[in-house]
């Protein structure tokens, strides 16, 4: 069954923990704990981890993993979204594809977390994803291959950054901008994330118009949902 990505990705950009099982050093048994987590530019987990802990040392040992994303939002567990991702976790400057700084953007998700990384033996840490399950109820869910995360070319960290500079410009200080990529805009508003989609505010736009949602130019539906956002229109998932 085909599953829309901004499905998972959802999950990805606006749940603050999951689940990371690793394989157990001592009997290869699968080990999960709960990590936080923030997403990088190409919308792999990251994570801030002590070289102390289990789940790292079995990480050093087999970089083999799954990590489970689950709203638990919704009483019938059976019908909430839900996605797992395979692959290996490994240290982020080994994971590739020039993420920038996962300290910089892992901190605009998780502030707190800076005081870990004063004590010294923490460090980031990417899960590499090969594949993923996604489950959006019963009966609705399919495989997504890792590939199909970063079709489109990544934001670099200027640019990026650049673009979370108007936004906190353009939208009053009660919304925290986390992070924008090519698809959407990750806020937080009252201790609360939300995701809106670019596309969305290109189709509210190109539906009154003769003009495809494709063909209205990145920078113009970046504007144009940092305005939705800003007039509190019904947009937000």
């Amino acid at each position: 069954m085909n599953i829309a990505l901004d499905e998972p990705l959802h999950l990805l950009h606006t749940l603050r923990f999951g689940t990371l099982a690793t394989r157990s050093r001592d009997d290869g048994c699968p080990y999960p704990t709960v990590m936080p987590f923030a997403p990088d530019a190409h919308h792999r987990p990251v994570f801030l981890v002590s070289r102390l802990a289990e789940h790292t040392r079995n990480l050093l040992a087999d970089a083999h993993a799954g990590f489970l994303l689950f709203d638990a939002q919704s009483t019938d567990v059976l019908s909430a979204p839900r996605t797992t991702l395979t692959g290996r976790v490994v240290p982020s400057e080994n994971a590739g594809g020039d993420p920038g700084s996962p300290a910089r953007r892992y901190l605009r998700y998780h502030p707190d977390a800076e005081r870990y990384l004063a004590l010294g033996d923490f460090s980031f840490f990417t899960l590499v994803p090969v594949r993923l399950r996604h489950i959006g109820g019963f009966g609705a869910m399919g495989w997504v291959d890792a590939q199909e995360l970063n079709m489109s070319a990544p934001l670099d960290e200027t640019e990026e950054t650049t673009r979370l500079d108007n936004a906190r410009r353009a939208l009053p200080d009660t919304v925290r901008v986390l992070g924008i990529d090519r698809r959407g805009i990750d806020y937080e508003i009252a201790g609360v994330r939300h995701r809106f989609l670019i596309a969305n505010a290109a189709s509210n736009v190109a539906s009154g118009t003769n003009t495809a949602a494709s063909d209205i130019p990145f920078d113009t539906a970046v504007d144009l949902a940092i305005e939705t956002i800003a007039r509190g229109l019904p947009a937000v998932r």
